[in-house]
């Protein structure tokens, strides 16, 4: 009697899994169909399996567009002001985080595609409704601070475009509200994949800025420490801002809704990875593009991402200026959409409320509410003049810094959970990075934290 073999465990060797799902091409008279995570997709004027450009478009999904949209307005800042004030010397830190965030959105897809729930989902079956709402709470608070943000962003982005705000904002605001209410998943999805694009205008803008390619290199891979109080909150600010918590909602939520499950979890692994490598390069790029710019002319202390591109023009003339401002943009517009939805789907999952993109109003009416809300108080807040969005951004990052631990401690217990994961749940490897990325963020945190409370009381750390 012959034994039927096993199914995919979705640890088998990616290629494996790419050929079964990208590769089941099925010949009709006239067409191929792609089946690709369980999903028909019929594809005209095709003789054979998608390859190439169309075979990666065909597999990127929720982990590129969570890890783009984490490259928002804020984010642009910090990584601005990283390149102006310390030039290449923090482009090491990156490399680190690229370890630790690829290790944190692929085990969010993962959790997403062995137990079909998102993480709000998780944390309140498996730990409870408080920690739930205690994580919800603060959810809410600091990603609707947020989402101001990056309505501020794109009014600032169109008006160095030469574009008024009072036009921009609501008519961004419009787009994007209809996109998400009367789309479908898979039309938004490939929309905001779309709009991943942009981001190539910081690589533009940093060769543009003629790098030193050796400073580049060393900053790269000889680490640098200082004891001074600034540098270690642009090293937090750039462990915080790459590692943010809508990034792990988001993208565990989008794996749920596309119904992506352990036979198909290869394509999803791929995309986490290939999500991360993309954005990190990206704010590779733009750290690049100001320390070879700003920090080498001595203008060293910018704010705001719009500080940066206006900065940049005498320097590097107007191209580079404008090439921020564009990918500003793109990125404020990308963000713009994904905060109000992973919000409103950590919403649903901790209150067990219907929620996706793929429903109607009728049917997930406090859903799509909460994505309106969100949208409507962003876009109104960056009409408002004199808004104080410095002071507003370093509260919601410290509100982030607090929340990140205790949602990276929930996503790797999860992950050690046999019972939920099966062949899926975390091994040795993945332990050991994923308990020492969650020490390096909550070490990073406490440091920041502790210099900010010290000089609070009047206690000044030496600078060094």
């Amino acid at each position: 009697m012959s034994t039927a073999p096993a199914p995919p465990s979705g640890l088998e060797p990616i290629g494996e899994i790419l050929d079964d799902g990208l590769g089941a091409g099925k010949r009709g008279a006239t067409r191929v169909h792609l089946t690709i995570r369980g999903r028909s997709i019929p594809l005209q004027r095709l003789s054979g399996p998608p390859s190439g450009l169309l075979y990666w478009v065909c597999l990127l999904g929720p982990g590129l567009i969570a890890s783009a949209a984490g490259n928002d307005a804020g984010g642009i800042a910090t990584y601005s002001a990283a390149g102006a004030r310390y030039g290449y010397d923090l482009i090491w830190v990156m490399l680190i985080i690229t370890v630790s965030l690829a290790a944190v959105q692929e085990t969010c897809a993962r959790l997403g595609a062995a137990t079909g729930s998102g993480l709000l989902d998780l944390i309140r079956d498996r730990l409870g409704l408080g920690w739930s709402l205690c994580a919800v709470g603060v959810i809410v608070i600091a990603n609707t601070g947020l989402v101001c943000s990056e309505f501020v962003g794109i009014g600032t982005a169109a008006e160095l475009l030469g574009l008024s705000r009072l036009v921009a904002v609501p008519v961004a605001a419009g787009l994007l509200w209809y996109l998400v209410v009367f789309g479908s998943y898979d039309r938004v999805e490939k929309v905001f994949i779309l709009m991943t694009a942009v981001f190539f205008a910081y690589p533009a803008a940093a060769l543009v800025s003629r790098p030193d390619w050796t400073a580049v290199a060393r900053g790269a891979f000889v680490p640098t420490l200082r004891r001074d109080p600034e540098y270690i909150f642009l090293l937090v600010g750039l462990i915080g801002t790459t590692i943010t918590p809508y990034m792990q909602l988001f993208q565990q939520s989008s794996i749920v809704e596309r119904g992506a499950g352990r036979r198909r979890y290869g394509p999803e692994r791929t995309d986490a990875y290939v999500g991360v490598g993309f954005s990190n390069r990206m704010s590779v790029f733009m750290i690049m593009a100001t320390a070879a710019t700003l920090h080498h002319t001595g203008h060293t202390h910018i704010e705001t991402a719009a500080d940066a591109a206006k900065a940049l023009e005498p320097v590097a003339g107007r191209a580079a200026g404008a090439l921020f401002a564009v990918g500003l943009l793109g990125a404020s517009l990308l963000a713009g959409a994904v905060l109000p939805l992973a919000t409103a789907y950590a919403l649903g999952e901790a209150f067990g409320f219907r929620k996706g993109v793929n429903l109607d109003f009728r049917r997930a009416g406090t859903f799509f509410g909460l994505f309106t809300v969100l949208i409507v108080i962003g876009a109104t807040a960056a009409l408002i003049p004199g808004l104080p969005v410095i002071r507003w951004l370093v509260g919601i990052q410290v509100l982030n810094g607090l929340l990140l631990p205790v949602i990276l401690f929930f996503v790797f217990r999860l992950a050690n959970d046999a019972t939920s994961m099966g062949p899926l749940k975390n091994t040795r490897l993945q332990n050991v990075v994923a308990w020492s990325t969650f020490g390096l963020v909550t070490t990073a945190i406490v440091a920041m934290l502790g210099t900010q409370l010290l000089n609070m009381v009047g206690l000044h750390v030496p600078s060094g």
